[in-house]
């Protein structure tokens, strides 16, 4: 198949202010942070760095969330050292504080009468609680969308559970290996037999037994469905259904009735991202086991650095590959946990992978259409204003969904009902 040329991969892959792919990212509310980071009020302030821009995010004394400007505007100190205080973030330097609309309300220096502090205005973004994660928007107030309605951060806090990790690569291919279900029977081979969050579903054995899945893609009103198809017993297939919705969330197909699973990834720059993972189940609480097992770093979850979100496998100390376990079967790759294998292979294609090298297969066509819907947006953006796909928060009402159908029946005809969000209504699976 043909090759990505190298200003369409430079196009896809840069997400600083002003470039197309920057402002396609900035017609969406993104997760700017987990709730943890900001536990309480006047808590320490957080470094935030999104789309190449850098920010500092804190909890004032009412509550209230504020993503600013990491700069004070006096002499560009950064307010991550700043005194979280009396509704306000303090710059240590000189004592200048800003509100969490990036306002400057006090400048000690001039007279109790100046206006001085109305005209001193730092970027600013919103900063909105939505389930655990904290989300902002970083386009024109004037055309922000509603706030975002995935199910997995509005189902009651007992039935969810979100992790985020530091990756060293662009976020496009990380975001491809969360709709490329072909290496799953390879990389994750050992995972589907021993990871608790995995473990023991039918469909497990589809995946195993057949390694040449036929994939056919389908355009939904946020983005695509990615269907694989697997042999099944006589007569049928086993169907996985990955929905993506613009520009980079999926959820991975279900398992049995293990939590669903899957994943939102955010540009740190044009060489990092943020990958949220989550785990939920739409009908009950998660388990003691289960949650300890998200805890953990097993299924999509990673186990980090204390005190971080850097995983403890990294490219630092080779993610602690185990030569030995690979021989002996029991990963794929020597790389240990699911999530850390896929980072392993996403990273060593280098900060940003050369796509004009690649040789794709039909296998990639996820992918490619992917890559094709993500240009076609930016650019109708950039040049004609238009609202990109997933902005709609109709459109981020969608499952994932594993299912065996007769061979003769279309994998989207058969499951529209399963790929919707259905209040009460537990997710299809195998």
């Amino acid at each position: 198949m043909a090759v990505l040329r190298k200003d369409i991969n430079e196009l896809l892959t840069q997400t600083g202010p002003g470039t197309p792919m920057g402002e396609l990212f900035r017609q969406y509310w993104i997760p700017a942070l987990l709730a943890e980071e900001l536990p309480e009020d006047d808590c320490p302030p957080v470094r935030v760095k999104l789309l190449s821009e850098r920010m500092v995010a804190f909890r004032d004394s009412e509550g209230r969330y504020g993503l600013i400007d990491e700069f004070c505007a006096h002499r560009g100190a950064s307010l991550w050292f700043g005194r979280n205080e009396g509704s306000g973030l303090r710059c240590p330097y000189h004592g200048w504080k800003y509100d969490v609309t990036g306002q400057c309300i006090e400048v000690p220096s001039e007279a109790d009468n100046s206006s001085f502090c109305q005209n001193v205005q730092l970027t600013s973004y919103p900063l909105v609680k939505i389930g655990d994660v904290l989300w902002t928007h970083m386009g024109d107030a004037a055309t922000r969308p509603p706030l975002p309605e995935f199910e997995w951060v509005h189902v009651p806090a007992e039935q969810t559970y979100t992790s985020k990790r530091w990756q060293q690569c662009n976020w496009l291919q990380a975001f491809e290996g969360g709709i490329d279900s072909s290496h799953v029977t390879f990389l994750h081979s050992g995972g589907l037999k021993t990871d608790p969050l995995f473990k023991g579903a039918k469909g497990n054995e589809y995946n195993l037994n057949d390694t040449k899945p036929f994939f056919e893609v389908a355009d939904s009103v946020g983005g695509l469905f990615v269907g694989a198809r697997r042999n099944a017993e006589e007569g049928q297939y086993y169907w996985r259904i990955t929905p993506w919705v613009m520009p980079a969330f999926t959820m991975v197909p279900p398992r049995g009735d293990h939590p669903v699973h899957g994943h939102f990834w955010v540009p740190i720059d044009d060489e990092n991202c943020w990958t949220y993972s989550f785990d939920y189940h739409p009908v009950r609480a998660l388990t003691e086991t289960e949650r300890q097992a998200m805890i953990d770093g097993h299924g999509v979850h990673s186990k980090n650095i204390p005190g971080t979100y850097r995983p403890m496998a990294n490219m630092d100390n080779d993610y602690l590959i185990d030569r030995e376990a690979q021989k002996r079967g029991e990963t794929y790759s020597g790389v240990a946990g699911i999530a850390m294998q896929d980072a392993s292979l996403q990273e060593s294609m280098g900060p940003i992978v050369d796509r004009s090298k690649e040789r794709l297969v039909p296998a990639d066509s996820g992918i490619i259409k992917a890559r094709q819907k993500l240009r076609k947006a930016a650019i109708a953006l950039r040049d004609e204003g238009v609202t990109p796909p997933g902005v709609d928060p109709a459109h981020q009402r969608v499952r994932s969904a594993a299912v065996v159908l007769p061979q003769a029946e279309s994998f989207l005809d058969s499951c529209r009902d399963a790929v919707k969000v259905t209040p009460g209504v537990a997710q299809t699976s195998v």
